[in-house]
């Protein structure tokens, strides 16, 4: 049950941080970038492998553009 807690609230906190304006929207989205892994884990460890798969989609899919930067940022291709 806690952890149906935190997702919704993580949920709720993405909504919310989607609402804002893009310069606002970097400190919270770092947050929820760092806190989805831990999340994610736990749903792995509670509900099984397939819904650990399914919610890695669904942060692949609502990050990717941040993910794609922090890659290429790993890879020394930033600004190219």
């Amino acid at each position: 049950m806690t952890l149906q807690i935190l997702i919704c609230l993580w949920v709720i906190a993405a909504t919310i941080t989607a609402f804002l304006p893009m310069r606002r929207q970097f400190a919270p989205g770092l947050f929820l970038l760092g806190a989805a892994p831990v999340l994610i884990g736990m749903v792995g460890l509670e509900y099984g492998v397939w819904a650990c798969f399914a919610a890695i989609a669904g942060f692949v899919s609502m990050f990717r553009r941040p993910l794609f930067y922090l890659a290429r940022r790993a890879l020394g291709r930033v600004g190219r």
